[in-house]
């Protein structure tokens, strides 16, 4: 038998060799179809006898639903059946968003659609099916509906005041959770410290806006008591799992089938009513029900996130020395916590990532999550990381300002040593293994810092304001079941792949993470062509289909790579030694002399070919009578893989920003920017690199355009990409990529996550810039989006 492999036995540092497709750029193998419009998306799915659904949605953020009048609606062509919650209720089993080990937490039970009230506006109320999606909507128009207004509660501010509006009276108030987490003596320190430095950070609602909407087709067939359901989902398990519990059916009755995803961005991780709904009423009809998401319906249903007050303060010694944090964070998530994954995720993740790269004695953070009369806010792309990263950043810089120091110099001398791990953070995070110091010396020499001070000192002598601004981050990948504990639906934190050899030499792998546009299929035939040995266009992924694929938590936290490709190599290695077992017996040679290079059987030593695997495959296949008797002849491997000595895979990084401020309007020009990152072993730099980006440039839009605007009333004023501003690439800098490599021990792949790092550091990154280029004007702005109007107000202009 083979010895256990390690990596450098399997080639993971040797890039030099044929069959090593680790570390290289591959181009995604899904890029043909993309580009030719190919792609199979939930709306291409046609399925006879299907239905469309439209919803009627709360005009209020806040009423009581006193009467429902269809028979108009009933009596539009094409229109064949209205549903209401009390419709739903009779097939459907209500939730609650709330994990055991998230100590106290609670939220009021959720129904596909409301009973009695709808507590956001844009809340699903009332659903019509009818042969095409216009007549459906012609029937939402004809519905009725007496409303009773009711008082709003909006600000998160007042949410937990005396006399304020108790959204869900049952609850007995709006506090839906609460978390402090200490160490040391925090008073005492601040108390001795030489310096305190304080800010009130805020950071506005925003949302993902995928390119493609949420979708989701039913269909219930009551021969077989089959439900399948296509839908564009990160979680294809979860949501067996979820579809299965509340509509009263075993999971084996339950398919749920994932193609092509048009980005996801955490936005499609959560159970939503509305698609809850699409599949309980295609139960009830037994025909297909297909729902497709708008764009004013995405503005108004999908999840927000980031609706953050951070008042914080920083101590710190007379030499630089940081002492410790005393934050206080306040976040607003909408009437209901979000099920399963519960929108007390970010808040707590600012308790446990605030001060992350550096090594300080004193902590305090408190998170108060309460409800709000808003649309739901859940987990978005790095779920708290770049609220944490903000206050932490702005806290340094403002630091370094005071006591007179290079900012750069600072966060040197605070940051954990990279020979310090394994390392546990005052919140009680286990950092396996990190390098701030790696990261910033290998950002230093991509970041011609003096070029950019001389030029920034050159134009503020012409009245023209540039500023450089830096943000030290770290990231939570890989994360184990710790993350999720136990709740009311089943979110695995393992992942499986199976694999396998065809006749004609081709490998098939299926897994049980899912492509979001991300790259994961180009990933995982990366990893199981460098395990088997096989060229990387004769491998095959499938993934996105539970009755086809291992169970497995599917792609979020960027656990793709970490989890689903450890799973991968280790099923691909299985199969390998599967394969030399039987070219051994073959050619009556010792597996452990033999390998497989780009498709053929190998001699080790010498690396002459001996045979190709199209020939063993034919011989396995089809004349297994040569072979001896008790020779296994199934060339198929099924590995699962879970992270086992950390609940996390922490990886780490640094960014840098230059902008330039037109102090005349206030406007912010994005000049250049950078990134470090160690996301662990880089399996193809090219994919890696893209994710790093497209992570800034999500980051850098919350930071300065996108912001979901309400009134006092709980109205939501940007409904529409003329009111919600994205980043286009013409507002974009180019984005400089640079890595250091600190594989986890926890996988003989050595993998973290990359996806979230960029989205990470980006904003506080830039927030530094722009306040590095108000400084000498005595101005700084902490409340994002950093639009004109508050770089103005800030300046004193308005």
């Amino acid at each position: 038998m083979n010895e256990i492999p390690t990596p450098a036995s399997i080639g993971l540092s040797r890039e030099d060799l044929p069959n090593s497709y680790i570390g290289r750029s591959v181009p995604r193998p899904s890029l043909p179809k993309l580009v030719q419009g190919r792609a199979t998306y939930t709306d291409d799915v046609v399925l006879p006898r299907m239905l469309h659904a439209a919803f009627l949605r709360s005009p209020h953020a806040h009423a009581r639903i006193l009467a429902i009048r269809i028979e108009a609606a009933l009596a539009v062509p094409g229109v064949v059946r209205v549903f209401t919650g009390a419709d739903l209720a009779k097939v459907c089993d209500p939730w609650v968003a709330v994990l055991d080990h998230l100590k106290g937490m609670k939220s009021a039970p959720q129904h596909p659609l409301p009973l009695d009230r709808a507590t956001w506006q844009g809340e699903a109320v009332v659903a019509v099916l009818a042969d095409t999606r216009a007549a459906a909507e012609d029937g939402v128009a004809a519905i009725e509906v007496d409303w009773d207004p009711l008082p709003a509660q909006t600000d998160m501010e007042t949410a937990l005041d005396a006399g304020t509006v108790v959204i869900h009276p049952e609850l007995g108030d709006n506090l839906v959770f609460t978390r402090t987490a200490t160490k040391g003596d925090v008073d005492a320190a601040f108390a001795a410290a030489h310096k305190v430095v304080e800010a009130t950070f805020v950071t506005g609602r925003h949302t993902g806006v995928t390119l493609e909407p949420r979708s989701i087709i039913a269909d219930y067939n009551r021969a077989d008591g089959m439900l399948t359901v296509h839908q564009a989902t990160q979680a294809p398990h979860m949501m067996q799992n979820v579809f299965a519990k509340h509509l009263r059916l075993e999971e084996s009755q339950v398919r749920v089938i994932c193609k092509d995803v048009g980005g996801s961005f955490g936005i499609k991780v959560h159970v939503y009513p509305d698609e809850v709904a699409v599949a309980a009423m295609a139960r009830v009809l037994g025909r297909p029900v297909k729902f497709i998401a708008d764009r004013f319906e995405s503005f108004a249903s999908d999840i927000h996130a980031r609706d953050h007050r951070i008042k914080a303060r920083m101590a710190v010694n007379a030499d630089g020395t940081i002492i410790g944090f005393d934050v206080d964070d306040l976040t607003g998530i909408g009437p209901y916590s979000v099920y399963p994954r519960t929108s007390a995720m970010e808040g707590n993740q600012v308790v446990n990532l605030v001060g992350g790269p550096y090594d300080f004695a004193h902590y305090r953070c408190t998170t108060r999550v309460v409800l709000q009369n808003k649309a739901p806010t859940c987990q978005y792309r790095a779920v708290g990381h770049p609220i944490a990263t903000a206050v932490t950043e702005g806290l340094v810089e403002m630091a370094a300002r005071e006591l007179g120091m290079d900012a750069l110099d600072l966060r040197r001398r605070n940051m954990i040593r990279d020979d310090a791990y394994p390392f546990t953070s005052p919140p009680g995070m286990r950092f396996e293994g990190l390098s701030h110091h790696a990261s910033l010396d290998k950002l230093l020499e991509m970041v011609p810092v003096a070029r950019i001070r001389a030029d920034q000192a050159e134009q503020r002598a012409i009245g023209v304001h540039r500023g450089l601004g830096f943000a030290a981050f770290i990231e939570l990948t890989n994360p184990s079941p710790f993350m999720y504990g136990i709740g009311g639906a089943r979110i695995s934190a393992q992942d499986g792949c199976t694999v396998r050899m065809d006749p004609d030499g081709s490998v098939v792998a299926s897994s049980g993470v899912t492509e979001q546009g991300q790259g994961t299929e180009a990933i995982l035939a990366q990893i199981v062509a460098h395990g088997v040995g096989v060229p990387v266009e004769r491998v095959k992924i499938i993934t996105g289909d539970t009755l086809n694929t291992p169970y497995g938590g599917g792609t979020w936290a960027c656990r793709g790579a970490g989890i689903g490709g450890e799973a991968a190599l280790q099923s691909a290695l299985a199969l390998k030694a599967q394969i030399l077992e039987v070219a051994g017996a073959m050619l009556q040679a010792a597996p452990e002399s033999l390998d497989i290079v780009m498709g053929h059987i190998t001699d080790r030593a010498s690396g002459a070919q001996r045979m190709s695997l199209h020939e063993l495959g034919r011989i396995v296949y089809f004349r297994g009578d040569t072979l001896p008797r008790d020779l296994p002849r199934e060339l198929v491997q099924t590995r699962h893989f879970i992270t086992k000595e950390y609940p996390f895979a922490f990886t780490n990084g640094i960014q840098a920003c230059w902008a330039e401020v037109d102090t005349d309007t206030g406007m912010v020009k994005l000049l250049e920017h950078w990134v470090v990152e160690d996301c662990g072993r880089v399996v193809n730099p090219l994919l890696v690199d893209e994710q790093v980006r497209g992570g800034v440039v999500q980051g850098l839009g919350g930071a300065l355009y996108e912001h979901c605007v309400y009134d006092e009333r709980g109205n939501l004023l940007t409904t529409t990409m003329a009111d919600y501003l994205v980043p286009m690439s013409a507002e974009m800098p180019d984005i400089h990529v640079g890595h250091v490599e600190t594989p986890t021990k926890e996988s003989l792949l050595g993998a973290k996550g990359a996806g979230e790092a960029g989205t990470a550091g980006a904003p506080g990154a830039l927030m530094n810039a722009i306040n590095d280029a108000l400084a000498p004007l005595g101005a700084r702005v902490l409340e994002q989006p950093f639009t004109p109007a508050r770089i103005l107000a800030a300046l004193g202009r308005i």
